[in-house]
């Protein structure tokens, strides 16, 4: 097989999670760009409906499903929708995400169990939902899950994002265990860690911090708007199939440095 059909996903369907902005939109027009047909989900509709036109404008064949992850008992009516639409699911992109900032002390429970949800149980019970009915039946699958370096590391001693931190380590090591576990339905389960990219949910840090980011980045820049495409569309097809239960790193070097 050539190198340039290793990357090809015509035909393939790649259902993303919290695709609507940021770096799950980033990630759509990478798969999408790369011939997948795309569905993807986010609470809210009027984002969505934004991002279909974006997405229309660019080619790409996309179904905008608005769901709330954190209502597990949604799941399973979500993937019918794609499934309705598309016949399959070949590559899942776990990346919707939530993050509260509150010191360790005062954190509530309530907040907590916010993050953990989005960040974790939802994480679960898609891949098992999309698993158990897409790939495991058809012996085929890759699921990619959308980490941070912040599941690295405990971060700066100022930082108050305990649950965001421990949510992101957990999932690191969900990929390991689920790739152990499904290598035998030939599912590969990979996970990306981005750095520091301006998007809605780090606004308010790069507003503090983000000069001193930079100047700790070995490669003296934040992450743009085309930095993670690459790294998914390898994930997502055949010139990955013998990787599994790994993580790359994507922000400029900044764990290096540290």
């Amino acid at each position: 097989m050539s190198v340039k059909n290793l990357f090809d996903l015509t035909g393939k369907v790649a259902l993303v999670t919290g695709g609507s902005r940021g770096l799950g939109l980033q990630m759509a027009k990478g798969l999408g760009g790369m011939g997948a047909k795309l569905a993807i989900t986010a609470r809210k509709a009027n984002e969505l409906a934004e991002t279909e036109l974006c997405l229309e404008k660019l080619g790409i064949e996309v179904l905008t499903i608005s769901n709330d992850l954190s209502k597990f008992d949604s799941i399973p009516s979500m993937v019918d929708q794609v499934l309705a639409e598309y016949g399959a699911i070949d590559v899942l992109v776990n990346n919707a995400g939530a993050t509260w900032g509150a010191p360790a002390e005062d954190h509530s429970a309530e907040a907590w169990h916010k993050v953990m949800n989005v960040n974790i149980d939802a994480m679960f019970f898609l891949s098992q939902e999309v698993g158990k009915r897409c790939m495991i039946p058809r012996n085929s699958g890759k699921i990619i899950n959308i980490a941070s370096v912040a599941g690295l590391a405990g971060g700066p001693p100022d930082t108050t994002t305990i649950a965001y931190n421990t949510s992101k380590g957990a999932a690191i090591n969900f990929t390991r265990a689920l790739a152990s576990e499904w290598g035998k339905y030939n599912i590969n389960v990979n996970a990306i860690c981005p750095g520091w990219f301006p998007t809605k949910m780090s606004a308010g840090h790069l507003e503090r911090i983000g000069e001193a980011v930079i100047a700790s980045t070995p490669l003296h820049r934040l992450g743009g708007e085309d930095d993670i495409q690459g790294t998914v569309v390898f994930l997502a097809s055949d010139a990955s199939r013998h990787i599994t239960g790994q993580y790359v790193v994507v922000d400029g070097g900044t764990c290096i440095a540290c």
